[in-house]
């Protein structure tokens, strides 16, 4: 079992910046994918950014240029720095990792709320 605890979210005026962390109970990163995914109200979740275990990234159209996913392997978290913010990216952020050993494994965090508003 692996736990997943987000930080870090909070109200943000649009052009700003916040970092998102997740800590993972567990050492993982070389074995699981890791991604945050966001939803918005009445929206449908979706992936933001992720690292395969390998370290390879990937992030949504929406994102590029802007969120920056990174992870430490020593304190097991995985971050997400989101710059650039816009009314659009106001969304619950969740961590999620995954694997496709022991039989397939995928695990939540609780969710963080982001607001972009003036």
């Amino acid at each position: 079992q692996v736990q997943l605890v987000e930080s870090g979210g909070g109200l943000v005026q649009p052009g700003g910046s916040l970092r998102l962390s997740c800590a993972a109970s567990k050492s993982i990163f070389n074995i699981y994918t890791m991604g945050w995914y966001r939803q918005a109200p009445g929206k449908q979740r979706e992936l933001v950014a992720q690292m395969l275990s390998s370290g390879s990234t990937n992030y949504a159209d929406a994102v590029k240029g802007r969120f920056t996913i990174s992870r430490d392997s020593a304190k097991n978290t995985i971050d997400l720095q989101m710059n650039g913010l816009k009314s659009e990216d106001t969304a619950v952020y969740s961590c999620n990792a995954r694997t496709t050993l022991f039989g397939g494994r995928n695990y939540w965090g609780q969710g963080t709320q982001v607001t972009v508003s003036s």
